[in-house]
Formats: structure tokens, C-alpha cells, sequence
């Protein structure tokens, strides 16, 4: 299936899915489909039924940038969807906007229930969200979110180490595949998020403050979000060795990052007395 034939199968599940409430449209009355009918996206994105009856049979190709975009604000794409609007349509996609800091409801009821892991919330281009009690434990209490000093990249290229907190140690080639897979991370951010001006002076003061970052910058790498590992130098218990996964949630455009000891270890005994120590604070 080429994508301009994907383009018409594609607007009619959307149109399908959203109902009309979400819309402002009235849903009394007898609805022979569960989403919108075509004379109401037509109507909504200002086009004629029969140009939308021919973009979903495949009969008409190459829609406007306005009628992509009445179609994504109209349909309620989410930023994973209305990229591949663009795509389907083979048109360029338009900047979105500023990076995106809303965490979904069900993905904070799925971050609640892991309590008992240590586990941030980043951006797409790095700032820190939230985090929960044994992330502090492990680390230090976490600066102000929305400050620079909260961004991860920002924090391992070039801000200062925080008093009292813990230290992170990598070996070469660990530090090395983490430095090239956030730098690749973040220029995919600073691609879909052209437009926002905080992840333009991010990448600035980083490619000032770093020899290193500015480095890898100009490399242009593509690299997957991976595992890492890691040694957390706690000024209380010393070393702990972590293994850490990254989990992406493309709906909202959100890191989710989580650190694991290797069971029946010295990293998983020091875990465990990181938890009694939020268990004791929570009573």
C-alpha cells in the first residue's frame, strides 16, 4: 500500500474514533457510525464531502498544509498521529509547537503504581517533569523543574556537581554510548520541536559550556534510546550499581526512566534500604 492510498484508510479510522461531543456536535438522534460522519469533518474542516469522499478512496492526492492541519485540529491528532498525517499525505510535517510537559492521566496512574522504583519523568528534550521519593533517595533532591539546571543533558555536560547529592560514575564506553545516544536524542526533539525557543538555547549553551557535547553535535548521529549503566556514588551508602531503561511514550512525547540493581546484589540490599527510608518518611 503506497501512502497516498494509506492517506484514505488512515482519515477514516480517525474519523471513526472521535465522536462528535468532542467536537461541540450534538449526539442525540440515530448515528449509524460511532465517530463523525463525513458531511460533519467536511463541514469542520472546510472542504466539500465529495473532496473527503475522494481523499479516502484513494481518488485525490497532495491535500493543501490548511486542509492537513483542519484535519489534525479537527480530528484531535496527537503529535504521533499528526506526523503521520504529513507523512501519509507526503507533505512536510510543520513545527508543533513547544515541547510537551503533560503526563496523561493513565500514564500517571501506571507511574503511581511503581513506587518502589526509582523513576523520573523527562520531556522530549530533557527537562525534568517529576520524580518520585526513591529517585531522590537515590540521587538528592531534584532542582526546580523548568529550570536548566533540571535538564539531564544540561546536568551531565556541563552544570556543576550539586552539593550533597550523589555522583554518577560510567565507564568509558558506557559514558561514551550515553553521551552519543542523548545528543542524538535531543537533536531529534530540536527537529520536531523547531520552533521552541528554549530547546534552541538548551543546544546553544550546551555547544558553548562543553568542548565534548559540541562535539558529538556536529556529528549528526542518529542513535535508539538504549540501556544504560551506571555507578550512583551515594554520599551514605557508597556505590550502588544500576542498570537504567528509558521508556518513551510517543502519545505525549515523554521520557519515562527507571533504575534497576541486579537482584540478590550489594545495589539491590542498598535499594532496598533506600525504600525503608521512604516507607519510614511516608508515616
Amino acid at each position: 500500500m503506497t501512502t497516498h492510498t494509506a492517506l484514505g484508510p488512515a482519515l477514516r479510522a480517525w474519523r471513526e474514533r472521535i465522536g462528535p461531543a468532542a467536537v461541540g456536535l450534538p449526539t442525540a438522534g440515530n448515528r449509524r457510525v460511532p465517530g463523525l460522519r463525513r458531511e460533519e469533518l467536511a463541514v469542520l474542516a472546510g472542504i466539500s464531502v465529495d473532496y473527503l469522499v475522494q481523499l479516502e478512496q484513494g481518488r485525490a492526492k497532495n491535500p493543501s498544509p490548511q486542509v492537513l492541519a483542519a484535519f489534525a485540529q479537527t480530528l484531535r491528532l496527537n503529535v504521533v498521529d499528526r506526523e503521520l498525517l504529513y507523512r501519509l499525505a507526503g507533505a512536510v510535517v510543520p513545527p508543533s509547537g513547544t515541547v510537551p510537559r503533560d503526563v496523561p492521566p493513565g500514564v500517571q496512574r501506571m507511574i503511581d503504581r511503581m513506587s518502589d522504583t526509582s523513576l523520573a519523568v523527562f520531556t522530549a528534550s530533557w527537562d525534568l517533569v517529576q520524580s518520585n521519593r526513591l529517585w531522590a533517595e537515590l540521587f538528592g533532591s531534584p532542582v526546580d523543574a523548568g529550570t536548566r539546571s533540571s535538564n539531564l543533558i544540561w546536568e551531565h555536560f556541563a552544570a556543576p556537581p550539586a552539593p550533597g547529592a550523589s555522583r554518577i560514575e560510567r565507564g568509558a564506553a558506557h559514558a561514551d554510548a550515553f553521551e552519543r545516544m542523548m545528543v542524538s536524542d535531543l537533536r531529534r526533539a530540536a527537529d520536531r520541536y523547531p520552533d521552541d525557543r528554549a530547546v534552541t538555547e538548551l543546544i546553544n549553551g550546551l555547544r558553548e559550556s562543553d568542548r565534548r557535547f559540541a562535539e558529538l553535535w556536529t556529528r549528526y548521529e542518529t542513535l535508539p534510546i538504549g540501556r544504560s549503566n551506571k555507578t550512583v556514588v551515594h554520599p551514605d551508602l557508597g556505590e550502588i550499581v544500576l542498570d537504567c531503561d528509558i521508556m518513551t511514550i510517543e502519545r505525549a512525547d515523554l521520557h519515562i526512566v527507571l533504575n534497576w540493581a541486579a537482584p540478590s546484589t550489594g545495589a539491590a540490599e542498598k535499594l532496598a534500604l533506600l525504600r525503608g527510608r521512604v516507607a519510614t518518611a511516608a508515616h
